[in-house]
């Protein structure tokens, strides 16, 4: 089967000079990314919440900190081609591929918090299909940068729609935001649902509902 390239989107790469597509572990980072200035701000949070940046249990977190921040902020230098590189193919398929509970873990810009969850992923093919990691990959892309529940949904269904050209596209995404939950109305069972539908998912009601169906099926 004949692959055809995506698109080239402009991506962030200043923070770090090389990137993999995944998300990379600790200790897997260049040694050339800056996380130095990270950890002296880190360090001095420290002081000014009246702690002792030089005791024995402080001394490795500014490093610590700003290691996890490079981590959870990873997909700014993440691009889209990077993530879906030569997997896209020719076929004639015209009925709906869904991958459903992508587990996600972001970061709210409001608080710099947690939220977390999962998507589900949908589009109906025009002569093209995606391999299926590649949805949670570009999940992850977006999900690893300091968001907002709303837009994030929208990049990821904006992003297949760049990819793939379908049909159409339907993406939701239920979280649990923790600047909902540890602070502020304290609410520990709120669940925040976004949803964006494109192309056949918006116009075409029995198509939207067997989405939202699939969606919330329960999982066998």
């Amino acid at each position: 089967m004949s692959s055809t390239p995506v698109s080239k989107l402009h991506s962030d790469t200043s923070r770090l000079a090389v990137l993999r597509s995944v998300a990379p572990a600790d200790d897997e980072f260049p040694s050339s990314a800056p996380t130095d200035g990270y950890a002296q701000l880190v360090r001095q949070q420290l002081a000014m919440l009246g702690e002792d940046p030089d005791r024995e249990g402080l001394l490795k977190t500014p490093d610590r900190v700003a290691k996890a921040m490079q981590f959870l902020t990873v997909g700014y230098g993440m691009s889209l081609e990077g993530v879906v590189g030569d997997a896209l193919f020719e076929e004639q398929h015209e009925n709906m591929v869904m991958v459903r509970d992508i587990e996600l873990y972001s970061l709210c810009e409001h608080h710099l918090l947690p939220f977390f969850g999962k998507a589900h992923v949908a589009y109906i093919p025009n002569g093209r299909i995606v391999g299926l990691s590649k949805l949670p990959r570009i999940v992850e892309m977006f999900a690893r940068r300091l968001q907002v529940q709303e837009r994030l949904t929208e990049q990821v269904a904006k992003a297949i729609e760049e990819v793939l050209a379908p049909r159409g596209v339907g993406v939701v995404i239920e979280a649990y935001h923790m600047c909902m939950m540890m602070r502020g109305v304290q609410k520990q069972n709120s669940r925040t649902i976004t949803s964006a539908l494109r192309g056949v998912f918006r116009e075409d009601g029995k198509t939207r509902d067997e989405f939202l169906q699939l969606a919330y099926a329960s999982p066998r």
